[in-house]
């Protein structure tokens, strides 16, 4: 069973993250992922512990993809529960949106899952009678499995307003999506002057450039021998 592991000992502290009036839990969540990926790509599911979005709990819910554009709730915090009046694990997360929209959210998911991307969506509700208005923001940040696969996100929905009677679903009014990149580890090469070319330098100060040793080769103004006498002899 995927779940939140209270015993990890993956923490990270929320001391900056995106100012939005109503939807800090969006931010804090973001900004705990981020913190956990750091130059990777995404962090591991296995990393992620309640500790570390602690006040965002509520709203946190973690999906799994079970096909190409599907992905159902494994775990999820009571907000979303309170939202559709029911347990929502299990379920998969375009019940929470209205028909005519549930393909714009199944390629949002594909966007995630494949590329991978963050995204985030804005939505409203269908209006009636003991439904009042509401506003929300979805969260969505992808996630390896243990096998190393992208197939899991970390969610955060949050929604403003009376919930009125449920269950409430959204119509999806806009959608951002960002994707990702690890930041690059590989140096950059240096380029080193050929070993010839430095020898033809000029050379600077006192120095004198040597002259070629040629053994073999007497200089024309020398004799080839040379008689020594000595007086002692």
């Amino acid at each position: 069973m995927d779940k939140l592991d209270p015993n990890a000992h993956n923490i990270v502290a929320m001391t900056e993250f995106r100012a939005d009036v109503g939807y800090t839990a969006i931010s804090q969540v973001e900004a705990y992922w981020e913190g956990l990926r750091g130059m990777r790509l995404m962090p591991k599911r296995s990393e992620i512990d309640p500790r570390g979005i602690e006040s965002a709990l509520e709203y946190t819910f973690v999906l799994e993809r079970i096909a190409p554009g599907m992905a159902r709730i494994r775990i999820a915090g009571s907000h979303l529960s309170d939202l559709m009046g029911m347990e929502v694990r299990g379920m998969p997360l375009t019940s929470l949106i209205t028909p005519p929209c549930r393909r714009q959210t199944s390629d949002a998911l594909e966007e995630v899952f494949q590329r991978p991307a963050v995204c985030e969506l804005r939505l409203v509700t269908e209006e009636g009678a003991g439904r009042p208005h509401m506003d929300a923001r979805l969260l969505l940040l992808p996630l390896k499995s243990d096998l190393g696969d992208v197939s899991r996100i970390l969610g955060c929905m949050v929604a403003q307003g009376d919930i009125g009677l449920s269950p409430r679903r959204f119509d999806v009014i806009g959608a951002k999506i960002r994707p990702i990149t690890a930041p690059s580890t590989v140096p950059i090469p240096t380029q080193v002057a050929p070993v010839q070319a430095a020898k033809k330098q000029k050379v600077d100060g006192f120095a004198e450039t040597p002259e070629a040793f040629e053994a073999d080769t007497p200089r024309p103004d020398v004799p080839y021998l040379r008689l020594v006498r000595s007086d002692d002899q």
